[in-house]
């Protein structure tokens, strides 16, 4: 039986409702996280002990925590040598 715990997507614009919708049929999924490409935000869906999604939203400044694989890291850490889209953008105006 394959074991997911945790999925962790970079998305740029797209519909994510679809694929979220995909993964929540994985029965063993705890933690879905997505990971902007346009700024620097994380959203990630953990199951609750009810069963149900909750997301949590972290942004510059904050401290990620990932449950599935208890890891915790600041969210710079996670775009350290990443160019955002938004920020080229800004730059060619």
């Amino acid at each position: 039986m394959f074991n997911c715990r945790g999925i962790f997507v970079q998305y740029g614009s797209f519909d994510r409702g679809k694929k979220f919708q995909q993964y929540r049929r994985i029965s063993t999924l705890k933690e879905y996280v997505l990971i902007s490409a346009e700024e620097m935000m994380v959203e990630c869906f953990r199951v609750n002990e009810r069963g149900l999604w909750e997301l949590s939203t972290y942004a510059e400044g904050e401290e990620i925590y990932l449950s599935s694989v208890d890891f915790r890291c600041a969210i710079e850490l996670l775009y350290e040598d990443v160019v955002l889209e938004d920020a080229e953008s800004e730059k060619a105006i």
